[in-house]
């Protein structure tokens, strides 16, 4: 599909110094008008929403600091995946700059689950903890928040997850708020915050912002400059939690991941230092991409397989050395982990193949001996195949848990909440969730969902929008160099696509120590010859070619050149540097006879 959104093209192109290619794509992600262009384009923190819009948060920051110059023994509970640790660090830091008397517990994921629990609180109230500050859990632990109240603890909640609802006669929703001494969270209906698409590290740091301008009004307790510097530093975990939460990378969150890209080069905290190294990234810029793919996993995959308290040590950490070593144990773990996905996948693909799965509008599988931290990955890649909704359900100590991941045209969240009475808990959002649920209740969950889900064929379908249709002879230097203004790409902002028709594909060669690969020599209407690559599906690719033009012009392509293969081609351009010299190059993203 081809998007078709209207503007003057030209105009914005002359206005703000763009290629009118730019202006197209710009036009094409929902920015409109000057402010938004400017803002999209040359944003900076001084752009960013003020934090006291957050609604309570002076309250909640006048009360823990009256906690902590009482000497309150305060607990920061968190969770174990990016979004978690990160906004627990920020916390803390946080905290222990206003000198208070602090400490943090991450939930086990197998143990605990996800957020506050009565065990949690039973242990803070034996280690005499007075207060709780939840990061990215608590708006959904209203029974929770009400136990610790009657042991005599007291809860702030900062959070940026779904509010609880009921529904009302009348078809209405009333919010179900837990009665903690405040609650931050963007998507409370009070809550006047402009943009309620930031992760918990990002609400976190916003506390903090706060606390620190609140605390630094003390004669003597902390400097504008010490306040601002620690921010900026705090900033870089927001940054990367809004990445690996795969948030919009819309309005402020752009803002933000632009700048803590930049600032994660020279980072001076040692966790990250080490992360960044282990990964054999030191020195080079940073991407979204990096963040959402090599260095996020190994954080998550601590909390999956082992603790994450590990990765929170990582970045508490002051000694290099010690912050290595934990370092490298999160990039084992995660080395570990993608060969337990992989065989997870193939055991759902089978399980889906052979039954009566396969016909089902979403997809509800039980892989009791799958390790349960891996079930929202499982789900990913089954969506990604099936283009379904997926929830996978592993065996827990107390029936099953499990993860869904959806589709644009599926509210996961909002389903979930007509069948609630299967679950013994449950919580997300539009795209992903998570759940409890006795073994029992699988059969009645998977049929209840199919009955209710309203989803046509056509939501099936995946549709790749084209930015661009746009001719190779239009590619140059200067239109790549202009396209990195729009990075960082991610949710919310895709890498842009441009497409053309009548692509000959003239030689090939296969590259790769996997031969996962493929390089080759094409050429465009106007007889003009280009440089590709391809790092995508080469058996698939293979088969397409050899469906479309038989297997011996398949084969002549890799030996002496073909003169029949005629395509159609999603691309991005980009630079190739090799030995010091650059050469513009075609990535082929996708294809079609």
């Amino acid at each position: 599909m081809v998007s078709a959104k209207k503007a003057d093209f030209g105009k914005i192109s002359e206005q703000f110094g763009i290629d009118p290619v730019i202006a197209r794509i710009i036009r094409n992600r929902d920015i409109v008008g000057d402010r938004e262009i400017e803002l999209f384009l040359h944003g900076t923190l001084d752009d960013l929403h003020a934090p006291r819009l957050l609604y309570d948060i002076e309250k909640a920051v006048l009360f823990l600091l009256s906690e902590i110059d009482r000497g309150a023994r305060i607990r920061i509970i968190g969770d174990y995946d990016i979004d978690g640790v990160c906004a627990s660090y920020i916390l803390y830091r946080g905290l222990k700059t206003c000198m208070a008397d602090v400490d943090t517990v991450i939930p086990h994921r197998m143990r605990d689950g996800y957020g506050l629990n009565d065990e949690l609180i039973k242990q803070a109230h034996r280690d005499g903890i007075e207060t709780i500050v939840t990061c990215d859990n608590g708006i959904a632990a209203a029974e929770q928040i009400r136990f610790a109240q009657e042991l005599g603890i007291r809860v702030i909640v900062t959070d940026h997850h779904e509010v609880p609802y009921e529904m009302l006669a009348d078809g209405s929703r009333r919010e179900l708020l837990p009665p903690a001494e405040a609650v931050i969270d963007p998507k409370q209906e009070n809550c006047q915050y402009p943009f309620d698409g930031i992760c918990g590290a990002f609400v976190a740091c916003k506390f903090v912002q706060v606390l620190l301008e609140t605390y630094g009004k003390r004669q003597g307790a902390l400097s504008v400059e010490e306040q601002e510097d620690i921010i900026k530093e705090l900033l870089e975990f927001a940054a990367f939690a809004t990445v690996g939460d795969v948030m919009e990378l819309k309005d402020e969150n752009r803002i933000l991941v632009r700048y803590g890209l930049e600032r994660m080069v020279h980072t001076k905290n040692m966790g990250l230092r080490a992360l960044i190294e282990v990964n054999g990234l030191q020195g080079k810029a940073l991407s979204a991409y990096h963040i959402g793919f090599v260095l996020g996993p190994c954080l998550n995959a601590t909390g999956r397989l082992d603790t994450a308290a590990k990765a929170l040590q990582m970045f508490c950490s002051t000694d290099f050395a010690q912050a290595v070593r934990l370092a490298g144990e999160l990039k084992e773990l995660n080395d570990s982990r993608k060969e337990m996905t992989v065989l997870g996948v193939e055991q759902a693909v089978t399980m889906i193949e052979n039954s009566s799965l396969k016909n089902d509008k979403v997809l509800v599988l039980y892989l009791p001996d799958c390790h349960e931290s891996l079930a929202g990955i499982i789900a990913g890649r089954i969506r990604e195949r099936y283009q379904k909704p997926v929830f996978v359900l592993t065996k827990a100590e107390e029936g099953v848990k499990g993860s869904g991941r959806s589709i644009d045209a599926y509210h996961m969240y909002d389903k979930m909440s007509e069948c609630r009475h299967l679950f013994t808990r449950y919580g997300g959002h539009k795209m992903a969730a998570g759940l409890s649920m006795p073994e029992e209740m699988i059969e009645e969950f998977r049929q209840t969902l199919n009955r209710n889900c309203q989803l046509s064929d056509e939501d099936f379908v995946e549709k790749i929008v084209i930015d661009v249709p746009m001719p190779l002879s239009y590619v140059n230097r200067d239109l790549i160099k202009q396209l990195q203004v729009l990075e960082p790409f991610g949710n919310g902002n895709p890498k842009p696509v441009f497409a053309q028709k009548n692509i000959r594909i003239l030689q090939g060669r296969i590259l790769g120590k996997n031969g996962n690969v493929g390089k080759y020599r094409i050429q465009d209407e106007t007889g003009r010859n280009y440089d590709m690559i391809y790092f995508g599906d080469m058996e698939k690719w293979h088969a397409f070619l050899e469906a479309s033009f038989g297997t011996g012009e398949r084969e002549r392509l890799y030996r002496e050149g073909s003169a029949k293969i005629s395509i159609q081609m999603i691309y991005y351009p980009d630079i190739n540097v090799y030995q010091g010299r650059e050469s513009l190059q075609i990535v082929m993203q996708d294809y079609a006879r």
